[in-house]
């Protein structure tokens, strides 16, 4: 080989060496759920939200605070309106109670109960309370990317693992690659039928991180359906004792 030649060959080599492998630089399925869930999730987070329930010849609005540490507790506090308002939702382990103050009485709720539509919302009491994790209880595959919403995504299928209790027969997910946060995700049965459909918009700084702060849930087949939660505060990371989430201040929650 001449010299010109070794030195093209070199020269070649050298750049490939330097040139970043696409396929290094991919990240796993696992990795972009995980952080997609941390993103709107933090050791703690605490969060303001407004609930509307559209239907085709009414809607009504419930506004909510919501404290959740980890993926063991949550508590979902109703503020308005008056009919509903001292009403409380408490999640330990996987254990779940309903403090009721019109009847003075906390309701042990089921785990059956948890794909029942939650404050007659099209959203389910585990989108609410979170019983379920997208983190542990489902295998994660990378599908493909697509443009959502003008965003590149990294489109993720998740399938429940055997043991898990879960709602969903399967979810797909389309998670912004720039930003870490969920911009579609789409529920199914266990006979793979499309039964909802979630879309994420309005990014903003809250708390010190970008997230969507509104959520639209939008179930298939019912023209004029759908539900609309919108985040007006959130913190995150703040220190939260394990005994916040007891069955005594579910009562005395503000």
């Amino acid at each position: 080989m001449g010299m010109k030649s070794f030195d093209a060959v070199m020269a070649m080599a050298v750049l490939a060496a330097l040139m970043p492998s696409t396929t290094a630089a991919q990240p796993s399925a696992d990795d972009i759920v995980r952080k997609a869930d941390a993103k709107m999730r933090g050791t703690t987070n605490y969060s303001e939200m407004t609930m509307t329930v559209m239907r085709p010849d009414w809607s009504r609005t419930v506004s909510l605070k919501g404290w959740e540490k980890g993926r063991t507790y949550s508590l979902t506090l109703i503020t308005a309106p008056a009919k509903e308002k001292g009403q409380a939702f408490l999640k330990r382990g996987t254990e779940m109670w309903n403090w009721v103050p019109s009847i003075d009485r906390v309701i042990k709720l089921p785990s059956s109960m948890m794909s029942q539509s939650w404050m007659g919302s099209d959203f389910t009491n585990d989108d609410l309370i979170k019983e379920s994790s997208i983190v542990k209880d489902y295998k994660h595959t990378l599908a493909g990317e697509d443009t959502v919403d003008s965003r590149p995504c990294w489109r993720i299928t998740l399938t429940p693992l055997p043991d898990a209790a879960v709602v969903w027969g399967k979810i797909e997910s389309w998670i912004a690659k720039a930003g870490d946060f969920q911009v579609k995700t789409e529920f199914y049965d266990e006979d793979d039928e499309l039964i909802n459909t979630e879309h994420f918009s309005d990014v903003k700084v809250m708390g010190g991180r970008e997230i969507p702060t509104k959520m639209e849930m939008i179930p298939a087949g019912k023209p004029g359906h759908k539900t609309v939660l919108v985040i007006s505060a959130a913190a995150f990371d703040k220190p939260l004792p394990d005994d916040f989430f007891s069955l005594q201040n579910l009562k005395r929650a503000r």
